[in-house]
């Protein structure tokens, strides 16, 4: 089996895995979905593997992982070659990061643009339960995830950020109508919970451990994006589990808000996962990372 492998067919493969689908793969190289199809078919052949699974969306099998990993490492690694040896980068870096909404909405960002005070780079970052990114660094979607997984996948490293607490809140006069005698089982199967989707397992964890309330005992909303979700509590649509950082220093009554467990906050360690060989961009974007959220999360124990 050749190792070399044909730059467009490395080009069409990445396009297929970011769209989704040969014809939105032949729109972003402005070739025909022909192209694509024989540029991919001939990248499967040349490896002797199936790469992608001709699904809607399209999806890469896990030999496809593999490479993905590969080429997005490589075009790192190649780009930062290229702009070590020229004066002017002719076209900036592209840097896929999965992670978690509220790392997003709370100390993800500065990180981001300390490393755009020194770099060319176009970051795309994926949303998803802090559960679920690291299936995405997995697949070769993203080169770095925020995640609550300790433990790498080989070829990585992960790197303790802090602990993220969330407190459950809820509006006051929700907390009346529908917790007159404080937060028990019974009160907990009636009152309506805000998610921040059907991923999103931390209320159904906590109802789970504290009532033996399993998902579908009580009603619930879905409202993704931190600040939207957060709005939600506040407006009085349910209540919900908040990230400390978003509440800020201001009393809760002050903010119209009440801690319906003040005695048992939930606290998420979170982690950086990336590649252990890295690019001097990659490395640099770790470090800020790091430095980012340990700003702002509790540190380990």
């Amino acid at each position: 089996m050749s190792m070399t492998i044909d730059p467009k067919q490395a080009a069409a493969l990445l396009a297929v895995a970011d769209t989704g689908s040969f014809e939105q793969a032949a729109v972003r190289l402005h070739v025909t979905a022909s192209a694509v199809t024989q540029r991919v078919r001939a990248l499967e052949a040349s490896l002797g593997t199936p790469l992608v699974l001709r699904t809607r969306p399209c999806r890469p099998t896990v030999a496809g992982q593999r490479v993905l990993q590969h080429l997005r490492r490589v075009a790192l690694l190649q780009a930062d070659l290229q702009s070590t040896l020229a004066t002017e980068r002719e076209s900036p870096i592209s840097v896929t990061i999965a992670l978690n909404s509220d790392s997003l909405g709370t100390w993800f960002l500065p990180a981001l643009t300390s490393v755009l005070a020194g770099e060319r780079i176009l970051f795309e970052l994926i949303v998803e339960d802090q559960d679920h990114t690291f299936a995405l660094l997995e697949s070769g979607m993203a080169v770095g995830c925020v995640t609550t997984e300790p433990k790498p996948m080989r070829g990585c490293l992960a790197t303790p950020l802090g602990t993220m607490r969330y407190r459950l809140l809820a509006a006051a006069a929700f907390a009346v109508r529908w917790f007159p005698r404080g937060l028990n089982r019974t009160s907990a199967r009636k009152a309506p919970v805000v998610a921040y989707s059907r991923r999103d397992t931390l209320q159904s964890s906590f109802l789970k451990e504290k009532f033996g309330l399993l998902e579908g005992a009580y009603p619930c909303h879905y409202v993704p994006g931190t600040h939207s979700h957060f709005a939600a509590v506040r407006h009085g649509l349910g209540y919900a589990m908040v990230p400390e950082p978003l509440i800020g220093s201001a009393p809760l009554d002050t903010q119209g808000l009440v801690d319906l467990a003040p005695a048992h906050p939930t606290d998420i360690t979170l982690y950086w996962h990336a590649w252990t060989v890295q690019s001097p961009t990659m490395a640099s974007l770790s470090e800020r990372v790091v430095e980012a959220a340990r700003r702002l999360l509790a540190p380990l124990p």
